[in-house]
């Protein structure tokens, strides 16, 4: 195959907006030079790239493989052209950040603070759930993930950076408010609100109580901290969450944290990265910055 960079450009633009007027429009080319561009790809390929439905054009199969490989030849050259500048003594260069929902409760403090040491760097946040992140580092399309667990399945590199205790929430009032070193097997009696499968949280939650020899009611399933904080506080069963996420609600008496035997469950967050990846420099910085800076920075007053 003769694939030249310049079309995995216009395909990339293409497949952003899928529209041909509107990607020739960004890349200021005629709608022809666009089509003609993606014409020459799919030959070199030797299969459709596109398919249209309607008025409306989407991805075939062999294109979304393109543009998923594309994607990570796009950020090696990035990667190349940080660390060609940091040759040249710039102090300059891009970073792709993905966060875990429980993380980015601090993120922004931390990427502020590193914003503030680095100007000349180019941040990308992307918080999401845990699916996406073992997705971002399977195909090695991020820079550094923070998150909780690391997924085993993948070669990675992760360093814990910071504590993580989970906890058992209730709403104010609640019959087990006042009691101090609640039995474990008086949490089977109540209802509790979960996180997604496959999520962190609930990955440590479903450890914990089944080494325990434990079956816990599950309640509803939320996909965000702030879902289930909210139906805690209605009344409608416990929760399991990070401690850093529910200082405002402590501070303000909307929650209250439950003396459980056996919690907080101590685990950590991880910076982590695919084994063998070159961090650009100014991913280096970033891993260097948080190594030494994040737990003061999650510890200043908003």
């Amino acid at each position: 195959m003769h694939i030249t960079l310049r079309q995995l450009q216009v395909f990339k633009t293409v497949v952003e907006h899928l529209n041909y007027t509107q990607a020739a429009r960004a890349l200021h080319l005629t709608q022809p030079a666009v089509s003609m561009q993606v014409k020459q790809l799919e030959e070199s390929v030797g299969l459709p790239l596109f398919e249209q439905t309607g008025k409306k054009i989407q991805l075939t199969e062999a294109g979304r493989e393109v543009h998923h490989y594309g994607r990570i030849i796009f950020h090696t050259f990035e990667e190349m052209e940080e660390v060609l500048s940091a040759l040249k003594g710039l102090d300059t260069g891009h970073l792709d950040i993905a966060v875990a929902s429980t993380v980015n409760y601090f993120a922004p403090r931390l990427l502020a603070a590193f914003s503030r040491r680095y100007p000349g760097i180019d941040l990308r946040l992307d918080v999401t759930n845990r699916k996406r992140l073992v997705e971002l580092l399977r195909n090695n399309e991020t820079d550094i993930v923070l998150m909780g667990l690391p997924p085993e399945d993948i070669e990675l590199e992760h360093e814990p950076f910071m504590e993580n205790p989970l906890v058992v929430i209730a709403a104010p009032g609640h019959p087990l408010e006042k009691m101090r070193q609640i039995p474990t097997r008086r949490l089977s009696e109540e209802v509790f609100i979960m996180r997604e499968a496959g999520s962190g949280t609930r990955l440590a939650m479903e450890r914990f109580f089944t080494e325990q020899a434990l079956a816990i009611s599950a309640g509803m399933q939320m996909t965000r901290n702030e879902a289930i904080k909210q139906a805690v506080r209605a009344g409608m069963g416990l929760g399991v969450v990070s401690i850093h996420t529910i200082e405002l609600e402590l501070e303000t008496g909307r929650l209250v944290v439950l003396d459980v035997q056996g919690f907080p469950l101590q685990r950590h967050w991880h910076m982590v990265y695919r084994r063998g990846k070159r961090l650009s420099p100014a991913a280096a910085a970033f891993h260097d910055f948080v190594m030494a800076e994040a737990r003061h920075i999650k510890d200043e007053p908003v």
